[in-house]
């Protein structure tokens, strides 16, 4: 067991390096700081919806890591897990001044402080996700090389302009935490909340990538880079109601296995409501007889 772990990793390195040798550099476009709104609305705040909308971050990731702690609210059974989601916590509480800081200012300086808590964010998920559904040990283990290795990321970027490695630790937890959910028996009850988490970060990225036609589309009212801060913050908001409503799972099935016995259950239920249709038959008597 131990063997496949290293061999996993130095596959993983060995992939990454192969991704960086064969695939090009991702320079940051200054256009990325165009933003469709730029409006100074109230109190002399420069793009002000787009400053403002972070305030759910900080609501949200200061009641997340106050229920960490507080009176085993989440019910946090594992070391590893108090220390990755106190993390995952910190890190949303501090895209709220990251991020505010730099649509104050949109640059590629002031862009380093939007990404390095949402990189931190990130990575304690990987972490946390690791301890859940792996191996409670090395998920532990993992979390400083996850988190270094993110910020790791963001400096890379910023020194050498290539967003390669930043674009992998961002996006590379969006395809594997939904498919491990899925795929992987939970230890807890309330798994596909992740769904619904990942569901929101999904929509949030459209929004970002629409942000100047969303912005036209309802009359220069929000744009979409607006709401895509309101939907990132459901984010940890689902991910906080599930920590609050889980308990230990009994049955540790997958979510694929549940669905499949469901899709079995609706199947065999549609078949016995089509066998027992009643069918109305009207009978004529004839007579047989001659006269």
């Amino acid at each position: 067991m131990e063997n496949r772990k290293w061999i996993g990793s130095v596959a993983a390195v060995v992939i990454f390096l192969v991704l960086m040798v064969v695939t090009p550099k991702i320079p940051q476009s200054e256009e990325y700081h165009d933003f469709a709104d730029q409006r100074d609305l109230f109190f002399g705040i420069p793009n002000t919806l787009n400053v403002i909308s972070n305030i759910p971050f900080f609501f949200v990731g200061i009641v997340g890591l106050v229920l960490c702690f507080w009176k085993d609210y989440f019910r946090l059974s594992l070391q590893g897990e108090l220390w990755g989601w106190t993390l995952f916590y910190v890190g949303v509480t501090a895209v709220a001044f990251g991020s505010g800081y730099y649509h104050l200012y949109p640059n590629d300086s002031t862009l380093v402080w939007d990404r390095l808590p949402m990189t931190v964010a990130f990575t304690s998920i990987m972490a946390i996700f690791i301890i859940e559904r792996v191996d409670e040990k090395q998920g532990t283990i993992s979390i400083l090389p996850l988190v270094l290795a993110g910020v790791l990321s963001i400096m890379y970027w910023r020194f050498f302009d290539d967003l390669r490695p930043y674009a992998i630790v961002q996006f590379l937890p969006c395809i594997i935490i939904p498919v491990m959910a899925i795929i992987i028996p939970p230890m807890y009850t309330h798994s596909s909340y992740w769904l619904w988490a990942a569901g929101f970060y999904l929509l949030a990225k459209i929004e970002e990538a629409m942000d100047k036609l969303i912005y036209k589309w309802t009359h220069e009212i929000v744009s979409g880079h607006t709401l895509k801060h309101l939907c990132a913050a459901m984010v940890p908001l689902f991910l906080t109601l599930m920590l609050a409503k889980r308990t230990i799972e009994l049955d540790r099935r997958s979510l694929l296995s549940k669905w499949k016995v469901k899709w079995v259950e609706v199947k065999e239920r549609r078949f016995k409501t089509n066998g027992t249709e009643t069918i109305d038959v009207e009978y004529t008597a004839v007579s047989t007889t001659t006269d």
